[in-house]
């Protein structure tokens, strides 16, 4: 390292971790020796708070690739082609490993940036011995204590994005060797543990007040259970198994092992026993009851589908204080809302839900249980497809999520109405609008309407629901259902006042299996959660995922026939290969159900888009072949 370092930076001159050693920059007369900023508490706790907004930018919930969610590369929703056509590049297959789309702070050059300065700070305080906080002793432990949860989360991003990387514990010597070598996904997990652990030593068990959102112990332990649980899932447990064909460098090591799923199991667990002064440190929002229906400004206008508590979840402090593991603040402001709002709100609909995810929101069977809308029994309980949003009473989740045709909503004067997918400015293909027949509606304040501001801290990077699912799916795999994990699903099912999954869970694997990923995908959707969810479990090389796409591709002479053939003939939902997205469009009917001043509406299945997701290729993304040449012993993965 050289004499001198840069502090309070807001550019940054470092490209990967193998570039320019002043990795913090500023103006020549600014300049301090390392010495000089490692001897004073000030000068490292504005170190360790410029790493902090470095993690904001690694992993945004909800503007993964700055301009859009990460929900339209996957089948959770289809993005316009604004901002460069981003998601739709890699939905076309035009990414490579010259060309990253979206970059923005979350891919392997800015996050080895990152775990370099992180190894800086760790180095210089021990280097030159930096002194307390006068003001309040103790403090220095805790940047130190945060400094390492930061260095073992940057790792857990690049696995989740490379798999298996480098694991940089030093401050790397840009005169020195550049001969990095990757390191097995279990062994880089087993070092992401240690870092958390470490800082778990270091940090308390909660913030309060004005330092709330800082790294506490919990969040240690859901780092700790987030890795073990990936650990567990078939990319890297049991992977050829599951379909796998690529040759990863330590393929060997991806064999099952249950023991990877009793791990996963014990530290979620820790996480859902956590306490705090003797009482337990998350639990999850209830707020308001199953009667409360109003929105932010106190109204009514959705026909009592939404409920407050689900408005309120991801704005009211309240809640991110009870159930949030870890979380960023202040991610998007207003601005956001014109991206995703409707036309005849002003908006550009910039990404909009698909049909496949929209069939993954249950409705509530007579019995008073929930189901999906393609299990067998659906249409005998009263589900029309041509009337799917009413014939039935759907996961409140659905109407908090998602805006369709018929759906109340406010208009651009934000006045109560019903949205038209069939004519005006919202109809599907118009200038701006929805090609697949929706909308997007979580996250949105429901009265804010182009006046005044918003600041949007959802969603949280892990929060309760996360582990409970953990803990469940790891009890479910080892031992098999039980009443315990029935009921801890029910509880995050009952808290979106959501009827109880049926009793079939607590007898048969497979059934818990499906209801827990099933609610993985409606508890977290938009969240950025599915591209990782449908590569860890290799959903596209899945034998029922496959039989599925095979059934669809047979199903008629074109996409739209076979997307409503498919429908009518198999009670099952459409395949998650992520090689196609489905819409749903309004015809006019005198027969219809659904009525939009005086025309009545059917609705109809047809096909978007079909996309490429090639396997063992797409799971894994690509080591950019600038990084390859300043480091000759890295291996490129599969497929690239």
């Amino acid at each position: 390292m050289k004499n001198y370092i840069y502090i309070l930076s807001s550019m940054l001159i470092l490209i990967s971790f193998v570039a320019c050693d002043d990795y913090l920059d500023k103006k020549p007369d600014n300049q301090q020796t390392a010495e000089q900023v490692f001897s004073r508490y000030n000068d490292v706790n504005r170190l360790v708070t410029d790493l902090y907004s470095r993690s904001k930018a690694a992993n945004s919930g909800i503007v993964w690739f700055g301009h859009f969610s990460s929900a339209a590369i996957t089948d959770e929703a289809e993005g316009t082609t604004v901002e460069g056509n981003i998601t739709n590049r890699f939905n076309t297959g035009d990414w490579s490993n010259t060309d990253l789309p979206g970059s923005k702070g979350q891919y392997w050059w800015d996050l080895y940036n990152y775990i370099r300065r992180a190894n800086v700070i760790i180095e210089g305080v021990a280097q030159y011995k930096t002194p307390d906080n006068p003001l309040s002793q103790g403090d220095l432990d805790f940047r130190i204590g945060e400094t390492y949860f930061l260095r073992a989360y940057f790792h857990y991003l690049l696995i989740r994005t490379y798999g298996e990387v480098p694991y940089s514990k030093h401050t790397v010597d840009v005169n020195g060797s550049m001969n990095f070598e990757k390191e097995s996904f279990h062994a880089v997990v087993e070092q992401i543990v240690a870092d958390a652990q470490m800082a778990y030593s270091k940090v308390p068990g909660a913030w309060l007040s004005k330092d709330f959102a800082r790294v506490d112990k919990g969040a240690c332990l859901g780092l700790i259970a987030e890795v073990r649980w990936m650990a567990a899932t078939p990319l890297w447990n049991g992977s050829a198994n599951a379909g796998y064909t690529g040759s990863r460098i330590f393929e060997s090591e991806y064999t099952y092992n249950q023991q990877r799923w009793i791990a996963a199991k014990d530290a979620a667990k820790n996480v859902l026993e956590f306490t705090v002064d003797g009482s337990p440190r998350y639990k999850l929002y209830e707020k308001y009851s199953a009667l409360d229906f109003n929105d932010d400004a106190g109204q009514n206008y959705n026909k009592s589908t939404v409920h407050t508590r689900l408005w309120d979840m991801f704005y009211d402090m309240e809640a991110y204080q009870q159930e949030a593991v870890w979380f960023i603040t202040r991610e998007k402001n207003d601005g956001w809302y014109g991206d995703v709002y409707p036309p005849s709100r002003g908006g550009g609909s910039r990404q909009q839900p698909v049909q496949e995810q929209v069939d993954e929101y249950e409705y509530i069977s007579p019995d008073g249980y929930g189901y999906p809308i393609y299990a067998n029994r659906a249409k005998t309980d009263g589900y029309d497809d041509k009337n799917p949003y009413f014939s039935v009473k759907r996961d409140p989740r659905f109407h908090r999520d998602i805006v369709f045709h018929g759906a109340p909503f406010r208009d651009g004067q934000n006045k109560a109405t019903l949205l038209n997918t069939a004519e005006g400015a919202d109809k599907i293909n118009a200038s701006n609008a929805s090609r697949t027949g929706y909308y997007l509606r979580k996250y949105l304040r429901e009265a804010w309407n182009r006046d005044g501001s918003v600041s949007i801290s959802a969603p949280p990077i892990w929060r309760l629901p996360d582990f409970i699912y953990i803990y469940c799916e790891a009890v479910n795999e080892t031992t098999g259902p039980n009443q315990e994990i029935y009921d801890l699903v029910n509880k995050v099912r009952a808290r979106s006042f959501m009827a109880p999954m049926p009793l079939a869970c607590l007898t048969d694997k497979n059934t818990m299996r499906d209801y827990i990923k099933r609610e993985r995908r409606v508890e977290f959707f938009y969240e950025n959660k599915r591209p990782w969810h449908c590569r860890l479990y290799l959903e596209a090389d899945d034998v029922v995922e496959l039989q599925k796409e095979q059934a669809w591709k047979a199903a008629g002479a074109s996409n739209d026939e076979r997307s409503q053939n498919y429908w009518e003939l198999n009670s099952q939902s459409y395949p998650k290969c992520q090689r196609m997205v489905n819409g749903m469009r309004p015809i006019e009917d005198p027969e219809g159900k659904i009525l939009i001043g005086d025309k009545k509406y059917k609705m109809e299945r047809y096909c978007v888009e079909e996309r490429v997701f090639e396997t063992p290729r797409h799971y894994l993304f690509p080591i950019m072949v600038t990084e390859l040449q300043r480091s000759p012993l890295l291996v490129q993965n599969p497929g690239w």
